[in-house]
């Protein structure tokens, strides 16, 4: 994981005017991503001046984006000192999962009824780029397959909404998650196949039972990296 220093960690791109998304919009996801996927690590250093330079804005955006990221738990604003990216929540974690949870879980019961052939031939092919990802060793790009997946669904079966709500509540699982990709990928791969084998099989309890079961494992990758890396967290 990346040294918890300043915003030398990362280099913030120069935002494009022209977008129909806000500035403030632009440089909260931007934060929020490298956040998340431990670019910037907990403990790393934000200045809200050095943000706004990197990205060719004024500073209010950024004290706007800083003030959204604080509110969500992934930064800490200490006026007259350096804004910190927070250790990761125990309690945020599984805060997340139990929304996230339910909400797959609906989708599941939605989803066996409404998949049809194509959309399964499509989740077939991600799960073929996903075994491509795990033989290379790309972890990280397992991860965005991994979410595609989840999401595929939701749409597939008619409530991206749902995907929409995960994906507002997922953000501590998330860190999590990206520090147990070294170990923690095949795990996931396998369990994807149980979800889809019972989509396929229109068992509907088979399938809530392996969302369940598979977005249940924070709780051990939770355990794990207390052990291997408790400095990541409050």
């Amino acid at each position: 994981m990346p040294s918890p220093r300043g915003l030398s960690l990362i280099d913030l791109p120069v935002l494009d005017g022209g977008r129909t998304r806000t500035v403030t919009d632009q440089i909260f996801e931007l934060l929020y991503d490298r956040v998340v996927n431990l670019t910037l690590p907990p403990g790393a250093k934000l200045s809200e001046a050095e943000v706004a330079a990197q990205m060719g804005v004024s500073r209010q955006p950024v004290r706007d984006a800083f003030y959204r990221l604080s509110q969500l738990g992934f930064i800490e604003i200490r006026p007259q000192r350096a804004t910190i990216v927070t250790p990761i929540s125990e309690e945020a974690v599984l805060q997340a999962y139990f929304i996230r949870a339910a909400l797959e879980e609906a989708c599941m019961r939605v989803a066996v009824d409404r998949l049809t052939d194509d959309h399964f031939a499509a989740l077939d092919g991600l799960i073929d780029l996903q075994a491509e990802e795990i033989a290379a060793g790309n972890r990280r790009r397992f991860h965005a397959l991994d979410d595609q997946f989840h999401h595929d669904i939701c749409t597939f079966a008619g409530v991206e909404f749902v995907w929409t709500l995960v994906k507002e509540n997922k953000g501590h699982m998330d860190r999590a998650r990206y520090l147990s990709l070294s170990y923690g990928a095949d795990t996931a791969f396998k369990e994807h196949r149980e979800i889809l084998g019972a989509l396929r099989r229109r068992d509907a309890p088979a399938a809530v039972l392996a969302i369940r079961q598979h977005l249940s494992r924070i709780e051990a990758i939770i355990a794990r990296l207390r052990i291997d890396q408790p400095q990541v967290f409050a």
